[in-house]
């Protein structure tokens, strides 16, 4: 009877305690951008019960007390406490200050935490894309070690990671993993074609990535991460000028609707005017996203970009119109305009807690139409002159997949996934007169039925790729990856063998096994090191191959990279500290040469050598003030290269400098809330600009200031570039036809307005 009466009791007790419990709701964001977090800990203060947030930042826990409290936590935030009560709960994480607790996903195509990984990779923050209120990418995209993105006016660019500044295929544009450009038809230009509204964050992988992302991947990945739709409603709108005629307005809008998560971000922007003659330029920026919560464990997620672009081409000065600051540029009408449209879904599967797996489909429609200034040759009348208009256009049908795997042996977690894409694409360039007045000045011109070039490449693009990672003893993780690409170029001419353009119908076809090996040891403390190997490769482009050719002759490039580095912090975590030391071998690299009669011809160079050190400081000596350097010291040259009969082996390549650097000093006073003011200085040391090494650049030094103050849901900020009003060049080139420099800004101010919307007060 006592033991009936036992049961019975605890049979009661086990009833009321099952009744007494409750379940606690809740989403859990970011507190700047209000984006849903993925993967979130969410547990009580005893530990004895927990769970995660899902992909749309959901959670729900069982507790049994009300007035319990939970410890939310998640890697690269500040932890946080929260009370259960009763309500749905909304939750705010602020992210931590230093970087090396970062997520990344660029360098593993999964999310790691920065020092997980053996590869000299970079994280813009979204606070630091909020504070710098970049006008144009390169003010923020400078800012990462190693890293000088060539402003060429209006959006317009170049890069230099690992590289000269050069204007070849060595670079991967992504967004969200996914090439922004299809492969064989790449443009230096490419991130004219970004939606800078929708830009949460950038994440930058110097060096080769090939084994993970194929070709192009050389020099370095820029991965830029899209906006998510907000937990909770949200709406931006901003609008900006500055003293050279720019204006800008941004908007973004988001929400989350049980399931369903939708976005609407975009900008437009006007130069008219300004000190640089023949310089307007207008962009319309458009991206749509919906994200749709199908099941605990499966996700869809569709987003659209189109990128509306024209700009004026002024080209570079001459010294004389340079040095005397004479902006009034030779070119009148020379142009460029890009129509771009982008769109995916995807879908991500949770098949247990150790196998995900993640399927895209994507297309892409592009056309890029120039009348280029670069093309203009003068002839023996000095009235008169040739060019050409082009149009340069793509479509691409293409899907990526990847699957993971976690093993419980040695921590160890694989990654097998493909990419396959179509692209049928082709070029048409028609021959231009143009008429020059007495001063030189190109004034006109008359298209002609000449044609330089029609033609159309169907390229196919498949690759297989695999990555594995492993911890055979604690705090060593070991990484290789290998991935194996086949590029197929179908070439139809539509011109006789005789034109410009006259190379044969024919079939390109290039491979590679791309490698990559490496492994990061954690000392604890935040203190680790880091080594790799890796092999780039970059084929071709069609343009390379099929533009004023008879006969394809181009062989790819490939590039082997060594490179250690580590990282610590220091001062009770005030401060910290990652460095990087790379050499890369080049063989064939493709370089770009312009022949005394104006024609530009690509080249293999034998032989390559880049070697240098990157490194980043950041440091917070008191609760106010905040320091970062950014810097690269670094050198390329030719070891075997012959080119026309003249032999530039030894020498330094043009357009080199040996020491880029950025820093950056920030006050925050404690007595004016939601303020900060900053200072910046960028220098760009001398460099040869021909490859002969007969002449140099100085380099040059830039100094700005930049006011942010949020007042209540308003922000106001303020950015003064180039303070002490220095005439540079972003980059300064000789070659057998000419010396050109194109200018830097001049001391520009920019003023700017925000109003931020939020159905949920940011703590």
């Amino acid at each position: 009877m006592k033991r009936l009466l036992s049961v019975a009791v605890s049979l009661i007790m086990c009833i009321r305690l099952a009744f007494s419990q409750q379940t606690v709701q809740g989403v859990v964001m970011d507190a700047n951008s209000l984006e849903p977090l993925i993967g979130v800990s969410v547990t009580d203060m005893q530990g004895k019960t927990g769970t995660v947030t899902q992909s749309n930042g959901t959670f729900a826990l069982k507790i049994s007390n009300p007035e319990d409290s939970l410890l939310i936590t998640y890697t690269g935030y500040h932890p946080q406490t929260v009370k259960a009560g009763k309500n749905k709960l909304i939750i705010s994480l602020r992210s931590s200050l230093t970087a090396l607790n970062e997520l990344v996903v660029t360098a593993s195509r999964t999310a790691q935490k920065r020092t997980d990984v053996p590869v000299a990779i970079s994280v813009i923050s979204p606070q630091m894309m909020q504070q710098t209120k970049a006008v144009t990418l390169d003010q923020v995209l400078n800012k990462v070690s190693g890293v000088y993105m060539v402003n060429l006016g209006n959006e317009q660019h170049t890069m230099d990671i690992r590289q000269p500044m050069d204007f070849g295929s060595n670079y991967l544009y992504m967004e969200d993993g996914i090439p922004i450009r299809t492969i064989g038809d790449f443009n230096h230009n490419a991130l004219l074609e970004i939606n800078q509204a929708d830009v949460e964050k950038i994440e930058v992988v110097k060096g080769p990535s090939s084994a993970l992302y194929g070709s192009d991947a050389v020099g370095g990945a820029v991965n830029f991460i899209s906006k998510k739709p907000a937990a909770v409603p949200d709406a931006e709108l901003t609008v900006q000028g500055s003293t050279e005629g720019y204006k800008r307005a941004d908007f973004t809008a988001s929400n989350t609707f049980k399931n369903t998560g939708v976005l609407i971000s975009g900008y437009d922007a006007n130069q008219h005017g300004g000190y640089i003659s023949h310089n307007n330029f207008h962009k319309l920026a458009l991206t749509g996203r919906i994200d749709q919560q199908i099941s605990e464990k499966s996700k869809l997620t569709g987003q659209v970009t189109w990128i509306h672009y024209y700009s004026d081409m002024p080209g570079g000065l001459d010294s004389a119109r340079f040095y005397g600051k004479n902006y009034q540029t030779p070119y009148t009408f020379t142009y460029r305009k890009v129509n771009a449209w982008r769109s995916r879904v995807t879908w991500e599967q949770d098949w247990s807690n150790r196998q995900q797996s993640e399927l895209t489909f994507y297309y892409r429609n592009n056309a890029i139409g120039q009348n280029p200034f670069y093309r203009v040759k003068t002839t023996s009348n000095p009235l008169k002159a040739n060019g050409e208009i082009n149009n340069d256009f793509f479509q691409s049908y293409g899907t990526l997949g990847q699957y993971n795997w976690r093993f419980p042996w040695w921590n160890t977690h694989l990654m097998a996934g493909f990419q396959a894409e179509l692209t049928p694409a082709g070029y048409v360039a028609n021959y231009i007169d143009i008429n020059r007045d007495s001063q030189g000045e190109f004034i006109n011109y008359t298209k002609t039925d000449s044609l330089l070039a029609d033609y159309k490449v169907n390229m196919v693009n498949a690759a297989g790729f695999v990555r594995v990672q492993t911890s055979p003893v604690e705090n060593l993780r070991l990484v290789a990856g290998l991935r194996y690409d086949m590029l197929n170029y179908d070439f139809t001419n539509h011109l006789p063998a005789t034109a410009y353009s006259g190379s044969p119908n024919g079939v390109n076809n290039f491979s590679q096994v791309t490698p990559k090996a490496g492994f990061t040891y954690d000392f604890g403390d935040d203190k680790g090191i880091y080594a790799n190997y890796s092999i780039g490769f970059a084929p071709p482009d069609m343009s390379d191959l099929y533009y004023g050719v008879k006969i394809p002759v181009l062989k790819p490039a490939r590039f082997f990279n060594y490179e250690t580095g580590g990282w610590m912090s220091f001062d009770n975590h005030k401060g910290y500290l990652d460095i990087s030391l790379y050499r890369m071998n080049g063989r064939n690299e493709i370089v770009s040469e312009r022949l005394a009669n104006g024609l530009e011809v690509n080249q293999n160079a034998g032989k390559t050598l880049h070697y240098g050190v990157e490194y980043s400081l950041h440091y917070q000596p008191f609760t106010q003030w905040q320091l970062r350097i950014s810097g690269t010291n670094v050198n390329h040259r030719y070891i075997e290269y012959i080119q026309n009969g003249k032999n530039f082996s030894g020498n330094e390549m043009s357009d080199a400098p040996h020491w880029i650097m950025n820093a950056e000093i920030t006050y925050d006073p404690s007595f004016i809330q939601d303020f900060d003011i900053a200072a910046e200085w960028q220098h760009i040391s001398s460099y040869w600009m021909d490859q002969q090494n007969t002449k140099r650049y100085p380099g040059y030094d830039v100094f700005n200031l930049r006011i942010n103050y949020t007042w209540n849901k308003f922000e106001l900020w303020a950015k003064l570039i180039n303070v002490f009003n220095a005439n540079y060049a972003t980059i300064a080139q000789k070659t057998a036809y000419n010396t050109t420099y194109t200018p830097g800004l001049l001391r520009t101010l920019y003023v700017g307005i925000g109003y931020h919307f939020t159905g949920h007060n940011k703590k």
